[in-house]
């Protein structure tokens, strides 16, 4: 009898090191790194909260989830999806811009004025002057931030109160009433397709076509390089203040169009329309999981942040907390993203000074 060893395994190796994977265990070991990337994900946090608001509203309270009460949540959504989406697109950049609730009051009375001057004007083409006039407001705030080399902070707190006197003085006392537009716009905010609104789906629809730009197409990864480490962007050749005034303009783009459904979904436009909505806005893509401090987080990420927000209040309207309360735990929220983002970046740091240092 042959006696001879063929096993050509290295000593101390483990039984089956040296076999090929089969099937069974490549499908095994897939399944263990799709878990991981899952539980990985920046936006899984403010998903699960939101699951959990929805889940214990709806067993305080049935008729939350009643057909109606998910179109309103949807409803009181939509605005601040697509707010959050134009502001994670700046914040990724390592900006910031405070004067979105102004540029969408300028154009959701704006959009008033145009239906007062022009009632058989068509919906589509009024929705592409609200885009347009929003991009030029958020090109004057790009301009400002890279030529200027003033942070963004600083310039779009001035272009805030610049937008909110130029509407006081446009508007005046004048208000533009539901009444005063054509029933199709109004029917917007109304209308549903499976039981969705279709000012919803649009949002939908917009969150996810900037989701696709920045995570496929250079620009918008661009726009990651940049927040990560803007000196580093420029000297890698990267078109920073080109990139950087870009994403302001889209941003006003995206404010704009909110304006626009704004006048849809609200039953008044005036003077006063959009005051104190930017510091929602900032709060909705941080708490989705868009680092303050840039590089890192997503558009969708920042609209379902916009989601959890105006749940909580609707929420806890539902289940008659205290308006305090609501702004309170809006506010922990805040911290509670920041702190979190701040620790994951201080460990994965370390992670990658230990992986350095034993691969020296």
């Amino acid at each position: 009898m042959d006696n001879t060893n063929t096993d050509t395994r290295p000593a101390g190796a483990q039984p089956g090191a040296g076999r090929p994977r089969t099937a069974a265990t490549r499908k095994g070991a897939g399944g263990k790194d799709a878990l991981a990337s899952l539980l990985k994900l920046r936006e899984l946090p403010v998903i699960t909260a939101l699951v959990l608001l929805v889940a214990i509203t709806y067993l305080n309270n049935p008729l939350f989830l009643s057909p109606q009460g998910v179109k309103d949540l949807l409803l009181n959504a939509t605005i601040m999806m697509i707010l959050a989406a134009g502001q994670a697109v700046v914040i990724i950049t390592r900006n910031v811009d405070l004067s979105v609730g102004s540029i969408l009051g300028l154009v959701a009375f704006g959009t008033g004025s145009i239906f007062a001057a022009a009632p058989g004007m068509p919906i589509a083409l009024v929705l592409l002057i609200g885009i347009a006039f929003g991009a030029v407001l958020g090109s004057v705030n790009g301009l400002l931030v890279t030529l200027a080399k003033v942070p963004a902070l600083v310039i779009t707190l001035g272009t805030l109160y610049v937008y909110r006197g130029l509407n006081n003085v446009w508007a005046g006392g004048t208000q533009y009433f539901a009444g005063d537009r054509p029933a199709e716009f109004g029917a917007l905010s109304v209308d549903t397709f499976l039981g969705i609104p279709l000012i919803t789906l649009l949002a939908i629809a917009v969150v996810a076509a900037v989701a696709i730009y920045m995570a496929g197409t250079r620009p918008g990864r661009d726009l990651y390089a940049i927040g990560s480490e803007p000196d580093a962007a420029k000297l890698f050749g990267l078109p920073v203040s080109k990139r950087v005034f870009l994403a302001f303009l889209a941003n006003g783009a995206l404010a704009g169009l909110a304006g626009v459904l704004y006048a849809s979904r609200f039953n008044s436009v005036g003077a006063t329309t959009g005051t104190g909505m930017e510091l929602d806005v900032v709060a909705a893509a941080v708490v989705g999981g868009v680092a303050i401090f840039g590089g890192s987080g997503s558009v969708v990420g920042a609209a379902i942040g916009a989601m959890l927000l105006t749940t909580i209040t609707s929420s806890l309207t539902a289940l008659r907390v205290d308006k305090f309360w609501q702004q309170a735990i809006v506010g922990v929220l805040i911290l509670a993203a920041i702190v979190i983002d701040r620790v994951a970046s201080l460990r994965s740091a370390k992670k990658l000074r230990i992986s350095e240092a034993r691969n020296v």
